[in-house]
This record gives C-alpha cells, sequence and structure tokens, in this order.
C-alpha cells in the first residue's frame, strides 16, 4: 500500500487537483480519505454553539479518529468513514465504506500537520496558490455550497481563514516532498503525479 497526503489552504485547488489525478485511476485500486469527513463531532452542542466552531483550527479535528482508521487500511482491514454536513455543522448518521486499496489518498488542509499521520504516509504533497486566487474560490464556494453571503466570507477570511492559515497550514509546506504551485491550474504538475500513481500500482 502506499499512502500519498495531499495538504494545501482552503481555496489552493487541493480537490481540483486530486479529482483530476483520479479521473484515469481505476475506482478499486485507489481510495480517497477527504480530511473534512473527520471534523469532530459536536452531537452534544447547540446549533448556535457548533456555529462558532472554527474549522480552520486543528483542534477541530477527530485526529485520533482519522489515524486509527488510516493505520486500520494500511493493515489490510476496511473502514466506516465518517460524514460530514456543513450545513448542520456535524457528523451525519451515514458512513462510507472504504476497502483497503494499494493507493490511498489523505486530502484536507491540515493533512501534513499531525506528526502521527505524516508518519503513515510515504508521499507528501503541498498544494500551493496566491492568496487572492484562494479567497475567489473561497467566496464561489461558500456562496453557492454553504449559504453565506459574500460579507460574511470576506469577514471570516479576515477573522480566520487568513490568521489560521498563517498559523498551521502555511508552516506544513515544509513537510511536502514536493509543491505544487497554482493549484489545479498545473496541468503539468497534474499529469506527472497521475503518471507516477500508475506506476505504483501493480500490472
Amino acid at each position: 500500500m502506499y499512502i500519498i497526503g495531499i495538504a494545501g489552504g482552503t481555496g489552493s485547488g487541493k480537490t481540483t487537483v486530486v479529482k483530476k489525478i483520479l479521473e484515469t485511476l481505476p475506482t478499486d485500486r485507489v481510495a480517497l480519505i477527504p480530511q473534512d469527513s473527520y471534523y469532530n463531532d459536536t452531537t452534544h452542542l447547540t446549533p448556535e454553539e457548533r456555529k462558532r466552531i472554527n474549522f480552520d483550527h486543528p483542534d477541530a479535528f477527530d485526529w485520533k479518529l482519522l489515524t486509527q482508521q488510516i493505520q486500520a487500511l494500511r493493515q489490510g482491514k476496511s473502514i466506516e468513514q465518517p460524514t460530514y454536513s456543513y450545513l448542520i455543522s456535524n457528523r451525519l448518521p451515514e458512513t462510507v465504506h472504504v476497502e483497503p486499496c494499494e493507493v490511498i489518498i489523505i486530502e484536507g488542509i491540515m493533512a501534513l500537520w499531525k506528526k502521527q499521520l505524516r508518519d503513515l504516509m510515504d508521499l507528501k504533497l503541498f498544494v500551493d496558490a496566491d492568496p487572492d486566487e484562494r479567497l475567489i474560490r473561497v467566496i464561489q464556494r461558500d456562496t453557492v455550497e454553504r449559504g453565506r453571503t459574500t460579507q460574511m466570507v470576506l469577514d471570516r477570511y479576515l477573522d480566520v481563514l487568513k490568521p489560521m492559515h498563517e498559523e498551521f497550514i502555511e508552516p506544513t509546506k515544509r513537510y511536502a516532498d514536493l509543491i505544487i504551485p497554482q493549484g489545479g491550474n498545473n496541468q503539468q504538475a497534474i499529469e506527472i503525479m497521475r503518471t507516477y500513481i500508475i506506476h505504483r500500482i501493480k500490472p
């Protein structure tokens, strides 16, 4: 099994990079583990308390469960991956069954933050993008998918996203084996990664 971690700031194009890498790969031999699925269970909190959660802080993630499930996959065991809804800021009752595959991709803003998780990875990538490009993508995504107004997104960017990125996400770039600039627009880097993964998969 070959485990790849892909990190990068919110709106950097991580998800686009992963989608393009996976486009031509056999789905039964590569599994994607989104870090967003491992936000903490907030069932015990009120809706108002959930709205105040800082989703861009390391404490927002269930690192124990994520690490345990990656370890289980490496040991050849299947897992029940949690699912998360941003609309209710909590986990959903449904889970996703994931079988161990030849290649596992862990994708998320802080995929490279926790040492115990990094130590399970064979290859670590950081998707980079200019701050203004990331902000534009966040505005486009959050107004369409998460029901936020443009002003809400801008306020959150200045109060939360920008300082959290500088404190927790940007520093993890030093752990990356490879840095992919320009996010999903870097077709050459995506093609190189796709070819590399294909060579990791047994004929």
